[in-house]
């Protein structure tokens, strides 16, 4: 399963969070792992928040140390075929 995956639905965040350091907005989505039967979700980093769509690929960026993704960013792939993860909507 995973580490990459494919975006099946997000939300653009335009609302600081307490005791989060993000400039807003950012994206949050729900990131469907290959190989996963259901999707994760976490935030988008490394592309623009207007440029996030269905069907992005990406990949988990890791800080040292950590048990969990920072985030998780485009792996430059093709969009996945809206077919590959309907389901998981």
């Amino acid at each position: 399963m995973g580490p990459r995956g494919t975006v099946t639905t997000f939300c653009v965040v335009n609302i600081k969070a307490r005791n989060l350091d993000i400039d807003v907005p950012y994206v949050y989505a729900h990131i469907a792992l290959d190989g996963a039967d259901l999707a994760l979700h976490a935030r988008i980093g490394g592309i623009p928040y207007d440029r996030v769509r269905m069907g992005l690929r990406v990949e988990p960026v890791w800080t040292e140390g950590a048990l969990h993704p920072d985030h998780y960013r485009p792996t430059g792939e093709p969009d996945a075929d809206y077919d590959t993860y309907k389901e998981l909507l």
